[in-house]
């Protein structure tokens, strides 16, 4: 219950000197007491402070203080009550410390024409606000902020609001706003500017970046999205600048502080000379996603982190519309279904996942709360939130959208408050429901997991039920014994040259009969582009119907149900609803696909395959395999692009060319291996002139440094080094990790634990990417078990990386002998625990133990089936 209600908090001569690493000042926080109480609950973290209370002559004085480690609570016991209804003020001077630990106020450093610089910046999202002064740092104490800073001359101060007094940098108050969002930065960075509307838009970066005209993309979306927002919104932006700032050290791909967003510079910043068009579609996504949170977070805030998905979600969700209104030729809205649906459904399968919304009273210690920033919260949150909007229709979601914003506008909410307003939009609608809102909803939300539904066309029935990757795994109870109302559209081959048929019904119960399913020599396909969140199986009848659908003429079968049918299938055969053979089979009329999404789904796929079988007698027929389906492939975008003279000029086509190059060269097509040695040997030539696209630069860097040796990884290394486009860095450095030479990969991992050659956000990259190659694997776990004491020191607790870290580096085990090395790395740290890996840490001995059983299942099975079509391909 909460006891004080902040009402505002000034901040006052904070003091940003780069002279001194400990910045202070002195802080006011006006609340008012909501029920007697001695003891005063405020926020501080690896803060020096001393604090006076001031309510006129009823205020009682401070009788002690003392500090809660783990839940950060500085406890001020009083000797007197505070009276319930009357207002005080709590006096407090601090000093902190701008380490260089990307949490709270802290320290990022550049290189700029041989001068060291320095950035003054803040990442208070979500429990760090404490650590840059006392505050209640809960989302629900929102206040109104005054800001007062102290800088250097000749730097720039930015924070939420616009400067009010120049003297000493006083900001105008913000709006009504939670902790989390507020943000100080100090530079010496320039801007880009433009109006929107009444809106005053500034892209801020390093000096050299701006010049060189990085900041230009981001500039020229940031109104359109923003336009588009408030009219799917229907309220307008609340603030009258939207300041965008790309840093060169921050943990996080973004951060949506209110009218001061700050971004990692891969994010924000675009290059067209060396930025690929993924590079493109990143920055405007981000943009999108961060936009969206100043109405959908920020305007209106989950009352407690338990629901971070009603943030994370919902934003990841809209960043495709937004994002497919600043670039609508690219069929962004389209991308969900890879990047989001598939891509949570692997995490969602594992009895180790968790529901959207947690229980309140589990989430209290900073880690907890760290934890909930993941995969399930976003996209599993944005599938959910896609699926409503669809079976609603998108009039009626944004209806009850607009009317959720404007009811609890600088306030906060609980999920349960989202369902009231749709369902009032419903009704006023007369759309027909099942159920009401809440019912349909709630079982999405407050389980885990999804469903998989099963159509057999040779009665009409369609049933549901619990969709696990082992399952004989034990799951917990659920109160809905995990059953949904599903919400199902379907269509039939008869239909297709007429018109195609999409027949919506909700099944709510467990089994159900829809007679017109029953196809006789029709095929049947549910889930039409993927709009529910559930994964589909078929009689096997319907399956060979399917396939040679796909053999035939697969363009009769939508795009995204392409990439359906391949992912539900192979993840079908890993839950051993269907065969491993039936799985493969899917990838069989690839050789006629062009597409990037069915290519993009396979490939995810088979990347599992490559993961558990790439040390066994299987990889070589596998590498062959998938050879020969690429090669076909590799020359569509041969001949498409007059010899690689050329880029596609389809958004998704440039995304399949880079497939082309990489699966070619990964699998070792000897004309792909041949152009990028060629490619990267001219660069190498003349460093001044890299001849390769942008496009295609991550895939041939990686071709070429597995090929090469120490002369290659060393000129790539001075190339990362020298690299003025943050972009062009990112490509190097994931490509340095694709050496085949073990004692170059050796020396890439010692380089993370020194900040002066790999950036500490770049860190866990890192080593994660060198556990992706084959050749260090074992090299990556050995190094993260011998530095685990440090790693965990620098990256542990609140790095949103972590997690990533943990899965990235285990991804590949899958022997009894790794899964004992795993639990016992997990006995010898238990005591001091995982931080916010904590999740990430059961999953992994999870998938590892589901690993074991589907390799000793599956192996031979997968070695005969790739070696008979090597085979075939032989006698043909």
């Amino acid at each position: 219950m909460m006891l004080l209600l902040p009402i505002f908090e000034s901040l006052s001569g904070v003091n940003s000197r780069f002279v001194s690493v400990c910045p202070s000042g002195r802080s006011v926080v006006q609340f008012e007491c909501l029920e007697a109480t001695d003891l005063i609950l405020i926020h501080s973290n690896k803060l020096n402070y001393t604090q006076t209370a001031d309510g006129g002559s009823s205020a009682p004085e401070i009788r002690s203080t003392w500090l809660q480690l783990k839940t950060q609570y500085l406890v001020i016991e009083l000797n007197g009550k505070l009276t319930a209804g009357q207002k005080y003020q709590l006096h407090a001077a601090f000093t902190g410390e701008l380490a260089d630990d990307l949490a709270g106020f802290y320290r990022s450093e550049y290189e700029e024409d041989g001068v060291r610089k320095i950035v003054a910046t803040s990442q208070m999202h979500p429990t760090h606000a404490r650590k840059t002064f006392p505050c209640f740092d809960e989302p629900a104490m929102k206040a109104v902020f005054h800001m007062t800073l102290i800088h250097p001359p000749g730097t720039v101060a930015l924070s939420n609001g616009e400067i009010f007094v120049t003297e000493h940098l006083k900001f105008e108050p913000t709006k009504k706003m939670s902790t989390y969002l507020l943000a100080i930065i100090v530079s010496d960075f320039t801007h880009l500017n433009a109006t929107q509307g009444l809106t005053q838009i500034r892209i801020w970066a390093r000096r050299k970046a701006i010049e060189a005209g990085q900041g230009n993309y981001a500039l020229n979306v940031t109104g359109p999205i923003l336009d588009f927002f408030q009219s799917y919104y229907n309220i307008s932006y609340p603030l009258t600048k939207s300041d965008q700032i790309a840093l060169p050290d921050f943990y996080f791909g973004a951060m949506e502080n209110w009218g001061l967003v700050t971004y990692r510079e891969t994010n924000l910043l675009y290059d067209p000379d060396t930025s690929s068009n993924r590079n493109k579609e990143t920055t405007v996504t981000i943009i999108a996603h961060e936009l969206a949170h100043m109405w959908f977070g920020n305007l209106v805030t989950l009352r407690w982190w338990n629901e971070v998905w009603l943030n994370e979600g919902f934003a990841s969700y809209v960043s495709y519309l937004g994002a497919d209104y600043a670039e609508p030729d690219w069929n962004l809205k389209d991308l969900i279904v890879l990047d989001d649906v598939h891509k949570v459904f692997a995490v969602d399968a594992l009895t180790s996942s968790h529901p959207l919304t947690s229980k309140e009273d589990s989430i209290v210690l900073p880690e907890q709360i760290m934890e909930q920033f993941d995969t399930i919260s976003y996209s599993k949150g944005a599938a959910v939130l896609r699926m409503l909007s669809d079976f609603l229709s998108e009039p009626v979601f944004k209806q009850g959208l607009s009317s959720y914003l404007r009811d609890f506008s600088y306030s906060n909410t609980v999920g349960s408050d989202l369902w009231i307003h749709l369902e009032k939009a419903v009704k006023d609608n007369n759309v027909s429901l099942p159920r009401r809102v809440d019912a349909i909803m709630n079982p999405w939300v407050l389980q885990m997991g999804f469903p998989v539904v099963t159509v057999d066309t040779s009665t009409g029935k369609v049933s549901q039920k619990h969709f696990l990757l082992d399952p004989e795994s034990n799951v917990t109870v659920s109160p809905y014994r995990y059953e949904w109302t599903v919400p199902v559209h379907w269509m039939k081959d008869a239909d297709v040259h007429e018109h195609i048929c999409f027949i919506k019904f909700f099944t709510t119960l467990s089994q159900a009969v829809n007679l017109d399913m029953r196809s006789g020599s029709s095929w049947v396909l549910a889930n039409i582009n993927v709009t529910g969140y559930y994964r589909v199986n078929y009689d096997l009848g319907n399956w060979e119907r399917l396939f040679a659908q796909l053999s035939s003429d697969h363009q009769v079968i939508p795009l995204i149900n392409r990439a359906q049918l391949v992912d539900d299938a192979f993840n079908l055969a890993r839950a051993q609803l269907v065969s491993t053979t039936l799985a493969l089979r899917t990838t069989l009329y690839l050789s006629q696909e062009t597409e990037y999404m069915p290519w993009q789904s396979a490939l995810n796929n088979l990347q599992y395959y490559d993961l558990m079988l790439d040390r066994t007698e299987v990889y070589q027929p596998m590498q062959d395999y998938i050879r020969k389906q690429v090669t076909p492939l590799f020359l569509h975008f041969k001949n498409l692009t007059s010899n690689w003279s050329h880029v596609p000029e389809d958004h998704t086509d440039q995304y399949n060319q880079v497939n082309a190059v990489l699966t070619a060269c990964r699998t070792g097509l000897t004309e792909c291996q041949n152009l990028s040695r060629t490619w990267f040997r001219q660069w190498m030539e003349t460093p001044s002139h890299n001849p390769i696209h942008p496009n295609l630069r991550s895939a041939v860097y990686c071709s070429a440094v597995a090929a090469g040796g120490p002369a290659e990884w060393d000129f790539g290394w001075s190339q990362f080094k020298n690299a003025s486009v943050a972009s062009e860095a990112s490509k190097l450095l994931t490509a340095l990790a694709c050496s085949a030479d073990t004692e170059l990969l050796r020396r890439y991992l010692s380089y993370t634990l020194n900040s002066s050659m790999i950036r500490k956000q770049d860190a866990t990259s890192v080593i994660t990417a060198v556990a992706a190659n084959r050749a260090g694997q074992n090299l990556s776990w050995d190094f993260l078990r011998v530095q685990w004491e440090f790693l965990f020191t620098d990256y542990g607790v609140g790095s949103f990386s972590f997690a990533s870290l943990i899965s990235g580096v285990t991804a590949r085990f899958s022997t009894p002998a790794e899964l004992q090395q795993l639990l016992d790395f997990v006995e010898e740290h238990e005591a001091t625990g995982f931080g916010s890996a904590t999740l990430a840490v059961d999953q992994a001995l999870e998938r590892t133990e589901a690993n074991i059983k589907w390799v000793q299942q599956n192996k031979l099975e997968v070695l005969d089936w790739f070696s008979s079509q090597i085979s075939e391909l032989q006698q043909d």
